[in-house]
């Protein structure tokens, strides 16, 4: 041994050295103090953070964060519990007080919590905290990423999610079938929705040339995107060039065809779907609702009741989305009755099926059933919502019942808090102006908040067309055409009115810019259901078989009318024709083929009922007042405003629509 402040080294001793074993147990015994001090604080940490958990798990987030507060070393399981309990306990100052104590324990470049932070500032409405978190981590794995795209997408923010995708594959960080699920969300939700379709389009070329394209997770999703652009042709090439399918999909794309005008391929495929038999494939509630919401748009009564069968088969009518969507088939199809007898067996009632109620009454032109119904929803205990307030204003309107109206519109915010939308300003624009009290609609829309959108203005356009009031609507479609440069049904009900106050330079102005901009109106459609099959008619149809049989019948019974005072009403006819060409144009509309053929084709007794895509014309309607009477058929035509029930030469309108 050597001394320590000595270099000499020292002379052997005259006392006894000691022996080596008793060094050593000292040294062991030295050694074993320290393990158990480690030991106990290992077994204490391992206490503390099981503790915690088991508090989060049992929901109690306050005693579990003062227990945090004598934890020196949590785990990364601790945190993520934690992390979870204040998503669900939906607290902002608890989760800022769990993600510094993470920042203070060395925790803040872990990709895992990061990303449950984000989740957890998304749950909690914070978006912004989200982002900072996503910016401050330094390892941006995929997951990361996915995160943050999740929560921007629930916020609204698909623009900064599609630049975000930019960066990441900048950094040639791979997608994964979350990723393009979410920058596909993105294309819609962002605020540039129409420049979008592009990005859409390229995004699915992406997926292609990385081999994604037969997932069916990303491939429904695209469906669904699609959809949304309203471009049907794409999401159908998607869709039928799956190799697999699930019920998802199968909606995805019933769902596409009814929310794009195309209701007809909607129960095309609702008959495919159900002949798979296929347990994958076994249409749900989800379907249900776009399946009835296409039986509604044809009147397809028949098919309508099939599918009740089938929804009381498969028990799905305690779900309140579908009961609400049946109430409003049977009242579109025009039993109106039997949507109320179904409203009547709830067991449960949401402000959904009140409203559906409500619509429907108000569909029909009962206003006045229509608001006691509403007044029967409040005093059972269920507040209105905005879209009940536009359901009932839009019964005032079809039945002319102005001040009910008025009083509605102004109780929307004085007693129940609720700030009228656009929809809300359309109607009563529209109850206004069919009353003709222009002047108060214009008002109106002097008055609103927000700038009128396109909704007020067409409502103001089309109170103009009734009352033939050229100077406002000139001044609505000056709106129309910065706000809709693309919907030629403004530029048509423009010449419209233009053709009634016969001015017909104006008509061949307008006619065209619509050329100019090549735009082309809408065409009438009608359709109508006979032995449970559908049948579809436009006004120039060379491939129906019986369409000579149907033209006759139409001249057959106009000229028999003529002898009782009918007179073809031609002055929406906006081409330059003599008199016989004209009335041969109105002969040939879409619902006087349709009235046409289900004459030729239903038993004595039997209803005609007829779905049209526009507005009834005033030719149409005044055709079909007297086709009822002389033919003594019960005629039933739902066009896109409301519904006509036509008996006995008299409409239940009461020619107010």
């Amino acid at each position: 041994m050597w001394s320590l402040h000595s270099p000499q080294p020292i002379q052997p001793c005259s006392y006894p050295i000691l022996k080596p074993h008793i060094c050593f147990t000292k040294l062991n015994s030295t050694i074993s103090t320290s393990n158990a001090t480690t030991n106990n604080n290992n077994n204490n940490n391992n206490h503390h953070n099981q503790l915690i958990q088991s508090l989060c798990k049992q929901g109690n987030l306050k005693p579990a964060l003062i227990l945090l507060l004598q934890e020196p070393s949590p785990t990364q399981h601790t945190y993520e519990l934690l992390i979870l309990s204040c998503t669900r306990n939906k607290s902002l100052p608890d989760a800022l007080r769990v993600h510094s104590h993470l920042l203070q324990n060395g925790f803040d470049q872990d990709p895992f919590l990061a990303t449950k932070l984000i989740d957890m500032y998304s749950s909690l409405d914070s978006i912004d905290r989200a982002q900072q978190v996503f910016d401050k981590t330094l390892t941006r794995t995929i997951y990361v990423y996915n995160a943050l795209f999740r929560a921007l997408n629930l916020g609204g923010l698909g623009q900064q999610v599609l630049s975000r995708y930019r960066r990441m594959n900048y950094l040639c960080i791979p997608s994964d079938r979350f990723t393009y699920t979410y920058v596909l969300k993105a294309c819609v939700v962002a605020d540039c929705f129409t420049s979008l379709l592009n990005k859409a389009k390229e995004i699915h070329a992406h997926i292609l040339r990385h081999g994604f394209g037969s997932h069916l997770h990303i491939m429904t999703t695209l469906v669904d995107v699609y959809s949304k652009f309203g471009y049907v042709t794409y999401a159908s090439r998607v869709f039928h060039g799956m190799p697999v399918r699930n019920v998802v999909s199968w909606t995805a794309m019933i769902a596409c065809y009814s929310k794009n005008g195309r209701p007809f391929q909607a129960l095309e495929l609702f008959r495919e779907i159900m002949m798979v038999g296929n347990q994958d494939s076994c249409p749900n509630s989800v379907t249900m609702l776009s399946v009835l919401q296409a039986c509604s748009a044809l009147a397809a009564l028949e098919q309508g009741r099939m599918v009740h069968a089938y929804i009381l088969r498969r028990g799905l009518d305690t779900i309140l989305p579908v009961i609400s969507a049946l109430i409003a088939m049977y009242a579109r199809c025009g039993k109106l009755e039997m949507g109320h007898r179904v409203f009547s067996q709830m067991d449960k009632r949401d402000v959904v099926s009140w409203n559906s109620l409500i619509s429907s009454y108000g569909v029909h032109g009962f206003g006045k059933k229509a608001i006691q119904i509403f007044e029967d929803m409040t005093r059972s205990g269920i507040l209105p919502t905005p879209i009940s307030f536009a359901a009932a204003l839009v019964a005032c309107s079809h039945a002319g019942l102005v001040e009910e109206g008025k009083m509605l519109f102004e109780s929307m915010y004085k007693q129940y808090g609720i700030r009228p939308r656009g929809e809300h300003y359309a109607c009563m624009v529209d109850l206004l102006g069919r009353a003709n009290r222009l002047g108060e609609a214009v008002k109106i829309i002097e008055d609103m908040r927000d700038e009128p959108d396109p909704e007020v203005w067409g409502s103001l356009l089309g109170a103009c067309r009734i009352h033939c009031n050229v100077e406002l609507a000139e001044r609505a479609c000056k709106r129309l055409f910065e706000l809709e440069p693309t919907n030629a049904g403004n530029y048509v009900l423009l010449a419209d009115i233009y053709a009634q106050a016969g001015l017909r330079n104006e008509v061949k102005r307008v006619k065209k810019l619509l050329e100019a901009r090549g735009l082309q109106k809408v065409p009438g459609r009608s359709w109508i259901e006979v032995k449970r099959k559908i049948y579809s008619f436009v006004s120039v149809d060379e491939f129906n078989p019986q369409i000579e049989q149907l033209h006759a019948l139409v001249d057959k019974l106009s000229t028999e009318m003529k002898d009782k005072g009918y007179l073809p009403q031609t002055k929406d006819v906006l081409y330059d024709l003599d008199a016989k060409e004209k009335e041969q144009i109105v002969l040939g509309h879409s619902e006087k083929l349709a009235v046409a053929f289900g004459l030729i084709n239903t038993s004595h007794g039997e209803t005609i009922r007829i779905a049209k895509n526009l507005r009834i014309c005033e030719d149409c309607h005044s055709f079909t007042k007297l086709v009822s009477k002389f033919t003594n058929k019960v005629i039933l035509v739902r066009d896109v405003n409301r519904f006509h029930h036509f008996q006995d030469g008299v409409c239940s309108c009461g020619d107010y629509w």
